[in-house]
């Protein structure tokens, strides 16, 4: 059975953007060493899941920054446009971008379908409802939370669906020179 990771950052007080969908507040000057650790998870994963929200952002950016030599993030480009992705949405008809399907079924049965088949880890990326609805349906089986050194005192959070204690299992904890500090927890 494939893995389905959360990697997120989030703030010391559990938002993942601002009220608004703001996201100026995210440390983007990472260490060699914080770059390396995401590279390294991210490595096996074969397929990324989305909420429509966010695809609308994250792909169009890293499809332009995998056709820039000269941005030094351009191998995180490459690899987020060739890998699969999977946007959910209940509005969009058809996929307006490469390399991408619309998931429009069920939320557990379509994350179910793509666990048990073959291949690679999945990873989640967001938005906020997204996530809450797959925190709140226990599929996520690794979190990755990179905590920014920042408070917003509102905002989107992911945690917001629960109706019972979800118990974590802190994995690892680390803390990265550029002031992110990584959880890593696995599900009770």
């Amino acid at each position: 059975m494939r893995t389905l990771k959360l990697q997120v950052q989030i703030t010391v007080d559990g938002f993942i953007a601002g009220p608004e969908g703001e996201q100026d507040w995210m440390t983007w000057n990472w260490d060699e060493e914080l770059q390396k650790f995401v590279d390294e998870i991210t490595a096996p994963v074969d397929c990324i899941v989305l909420g429509r929200k966010l695809a609308e952002g994250f792909i169009p950016y890293w499809t332009e920054v995998a056709q820039d030599p000269d941005n030094p993030e351009q191998e995180s480009g490459k690899k987020f446009t060739e890998t699969q992705k999977i946007v959910f949405s209940d509005t969009l008809e058809k996929s307006k971008w490469g390399n991408t399907e619309l998931a429009q079924g069920d939320l557990v049965d379509e994350i179910t379908r793509l666990k048990t088949q073959d291949g690679g880890d999945i990873t989640a990326y967001g938005g906020a409802t997204f996530v809450a609805n797959l925190i709140e349906h226990r599929l996520i089986d690794d979190y990755y939370l990179f905590v920014n050194p920042v408070a917003l005192g509102g905002g989107l959070p992911i945690f917001n669906n629960l109706n019972e204690y979800q118990h974590l299992n802190l994995v690892q904890s680390r803390a990265f020179g550029c002031g992110i500090v990584l959880l890593h927890y696995e599900p009770e």
